[in-house]
């Protein structure tokens, strides 16, 4: 499987992100009328839009990226290692013109890739999407308007293991503990990220917990391939 792709030429990624204000309460009046709005489809019997505003993280338009990991294949030593960086902090700005620099100094040479977990529906549309909030020009391997299906750099574990059964989801947790990867939510998951960000102000544990994911995608396109998984201890994180 996926024999034509050299795992040096992609570079994995994952993102995570936070609702755009701390709570219900605090949006502005605007904000809190198109939520409820967008709520209206989301919302369970007895629930209002405040029950799910935790939810609105999941959104580009009521939420923003806190963290980008992304990481790459490359020999040392006669070896396979991998290097992972991430850029995180408040300011969403920064965060997204530091991971356009880099992933564009990757990407400008022919036949490179990105790739996440469920990334054609949710890192590489939210990425593209804030970066034109924060009025950012997109790097051109996101910019795929216009583009075929088959010139799209886009690769994608989650649709990759569906084989075209399009109804099908399998989340990142459940598919490395079935190909017997290390899980990468030994800390907390998606679900305690706001709360991490609001409440404890610890974004070095976020970006942690997004290295793994990266690092965890790498190891399942390895499997893809038939390959030995990537040993931890070759793992470089660089500051």
């Amino acid at each position: 499987m996926l024999k034509h792709i050299n795992l040096k030429n992609v570079i994995f990624l994952d993102i995570e992100t936070v609702p755009l204000f701390e709570s219900y309460g605090a949006m502005p009046d605007v904000f809190r009328e198109l939520w409820d709005r967008k709520a209206a489809s989301l919302v369970r019997e007895a629930q209002t839009p405040e029950d799910i505003y935790q939810r609105a993280g999941i959104y580009a338009e009521f939420g923003r990226v806190v963290c980008i990991s992304m990481g790459g294949f490359a020999e040392k030593d006669g070896a396979m290692t991998f290097r992972v960086k991430s850029f995180f902090g408040v300011d969403e700005a920064e965060i997204l013109r530091g991971f356009a620099e880099a992933l564009g100094r990757f990407t400008s040479k022919k036949g490179t890739y990105i790739c996440a977990h469920n990334g054609k529906e949710f890192d590489f549309p939210y990425i593209a999407r804030r970066m034109i909030v924060n009025g950012l020009e997109l790097p051109s391997i996101l910019d795929v308007a216009g583009k075929k299906p088959w010139e799209v750099p886009f690769l994608d574990t989650l649709e990759l293991w569906k084989f075209g059964d399009y109804k099908h989801y399998t989340s990142l947790h459940l598919l490395t503990t079935i190909l017997n990867i290390p899980t990468p939510k030994d800390d907390i998951d998606g679900s305690m990220v706001a709360a991490v960000y609001y409440n404890e102000g610890d974004i070095r544990r976020i970006a942690s917990y997004c290295e793994k994911d990266v690092i965890a995608v790498a190891q399942i396109m390895q499997r893809y391939k038939g390959e030995a998984i990537l040993d931890r201890d070759r793992v470089e994180v660089v500051p």
